[in-house]
């Protein structure tokens, strides 16, 4: 299989990470952040998280902060939209994500899956792809109970060791989610080694994404 790497040591990568929840960043992408720093890219982040209580604002704040240490630069931004009520605030939304525009440049933009089973998270998606039309955009994936885990055509694979830091990191940050079922470490293991075997990678792991529209050079 032929790898394309998102950036080589050295080399600078300006990252948007977009999450519906505190979290979902760090399920759906927290490998693939803790490879790229680990790799020695030169990792510029601006990380916002749509919808948080104080509560897990704290959580998420604590929790990028582990994730994105030893990145070049990193600015953390959480806002205050409803939970679960997405839909109904897209145009509020949307205003926001606008004038995030006017403030990031992104190469790589990490987002919600389309056809995810959560109304937030498909909402979050849908303005994504209105707003930034001109961007690489990698949608990640969130298991959850739903049962809307489907099929991926972009893989990461993840550098050993990796996937043990993204789980002791999502558990010590979240002691929110810890009762929650699908808060669970085989669960983030399971698919991590699902989407490793799909994509061959050495280490077993991998975060699987899907890729909407990218030109080759």
């Amino acid at each position: 299989m032929k790898m394309l790497p998102l950036a080589s040591a050295g080399h600078r990568l300006r990252v948007l990470c977009l999450g519906a929840h505190a979290d979902d960043i760090e399920i759906g992408a927290g490998g693939t952040i803790l490879g790229l720093i680990a790799a020695g890219v030169d990792l510029e982040v601006f990380w916002c998280v749509m919808s948080a209580t104080p509560e897990r604002a704290t959580e998420t704040r604590l929790a990028a902060a582990a994730f994105l240490e030893g990145a070049a630069s990193a600015t953390v931004e959480v806002c205050g939209f409803e939970d679960s009520y997405f839909p109904s605030q897209s145009r509020e939304i949307k205003t926001f994500m606008l004038s995030l525009r006017d403030r990031v440049e992104p190469d790589v933009i990490f987002t919600h899956s389309r056809h995810d089973a959560h109304q937030d998270h498909r909402e979050l998606n849908k303005l994504t792809m209105n707003i930034f039309r001109d961007h690489f955009v990698l949608e990640y994936e969130i298991p959850k109970w739903d049962g809307d885990i489907t099929q991926r055509n972009a893989y990461v694979p993840l550098q050993p060791g990796v996937i043990d830091r993204k789980i002791d990191l999502l558990m010590a940050h979240f002691a929110t989610q810890r009762s929650k079922d699908w808060f669970d470490a085989d669960v983030f293991r399971g698919l991590a080694r699902m989407r490793g075997m799909e994509c061959r990678s050495p280490s077993l792991f991998a975060e699987a994404f899907t890729i909407r529209k990218m030109a080759l050079a």
